[in-house]
């Protein structure tokens, strides 16, 4: 899997994780500020400062994107966050003070290690102080420490997703790069071949079986409402207005769409920030589809990395 998201000029990423508790959270920083938008797709999203993104609203620049388990318990982690670029002088100056933009949002992972234990601001301030623009670890790190994916036969089928990163760079210099933690009530597949690589496991035949084909049959899913969500951010290094970075996001979702069935459900809370960092000219077009295809990428690396924790098997234990 080649590249990563801070292979885009002007992005920092750090993470923090609770290995016992299994959850974290992702801090993706973006210290001269990053024009910002977001799409939300999932029925049962838990997000923050994501009204803030519209075009019509006033303030034009994030600092820092939060990714984070915990449910909507985590979006606490986003204030460490918060505190931390406050700390290092970063924010929009509103002339009392220099407030920093950190969008959030996060997943549910509650049902796996410890219910009680959730990323919160301390937690958010360790992963930003960790961020560098340097590589880091895909898999059971950050805000995919607990993720799961294949629940639609119950969470006793699933099987370990993970956090995932890819970038893409062009000829004239333009990076886009994508981070993803996945945590889906479908199945993941991988586009070149169809094939399911990571979804409802039958522990008794050793098998995945379709998420399709149970939901042809009409089968209800025995999962608690709003227990899921696959959220991620899309950054690119190019000049672009808010609308347009809105757009952009909204075309990344088509990634989601390419590698998780069924994505978008009413269990799910799927969320993709866009953020451009400036410097060159592309057209939104190109930006929007090659986002889809970064996200793809990093959905991919993310279950592929994943490693299997509290009895729950992983894409390298079945392949």
């Amino acid at each position: 899997m080649s590249g990563q998201i801070i292979d885009v000029p002007g992005v920092k990423v750090g993470q923090k994780q609770d290995l016992k508790a299994l959850t974290g959270c992702t801090a993706i920083l973006f210290e001269e500020g990053a024009v910002g938008g977001v799409d939300v797709r999932g029925s049962a999203p838990g997000t923050r400062e994501t009204d803030l993104l519209n075009p019509i609203n006033l303030v034009e620049k994030v600092h820092g994107i939060c990714l984070s388990g915990g449910s909507a318990f985590g979006l606490d982690a986003a204030s460490g966050v918060m505190q931390y670029l406050e700390d290092q002088g970063i924010g929009l100056d509103v002339g009392v003070a220099k407030v920093p933009i950190v969008p959030a949002a996060v997943l549910f992972d509650l049902a796996v290690g410890d219910p009680k234990v959730r990323p919160n601001k301390q937690m958010g301030y360790e992963a930003a102080a960790l961020a560098t623009p340097k590589k880091f670890p895909s898999g059971n790190y950050g805000a995919g420490c607990g993720a799961t994916v294949g629940k639609l036969a119950g969470p006793d089928s699933c099987m370990k997703g993970g956090l995932g990163s890819a970038s893409i760079c062009l000829e004239n210099g333009v990076v886009i790069g994508a981070i993803v933690a996945v945590n889906a009530v479908g199945e993941i597949r991988d586009p070149a071949n169809g094939k399911v690589i990571a979804g409802v496991y039958d522990r008794k035949s050793g098998t995945i079986l379709d998420s399709m084909t149970l939901l042809e049959k009409n089968y209800q899913a025995p999962i608690p409402a709003g227990t899921n969500t696959t959220i991620g951010v899309v950054a690119v290094n190019a000049d672009f207005t808010k609308a347009e970075v809105n757009k952009i996001s909204q075309m990344a979702q088509d990634g989601f769409a390419r590698t998780i069935y069924p994505a978008h459900t009413m269990n799910d809370g799927d969320t993709i920030f866009a953020a451009a960092t400036g410097g060159i000219k592309v057209p939104v077009d190109v930006a929007g589809a090659l986002a889809a295809k970064v996200i793809k990428m990093a959905i991919l690396d993310a279950v592929r990395s994943a490693e299997s924790v509290a009895g729950i098997p992983a894409y390298n234990d079945i392949n």
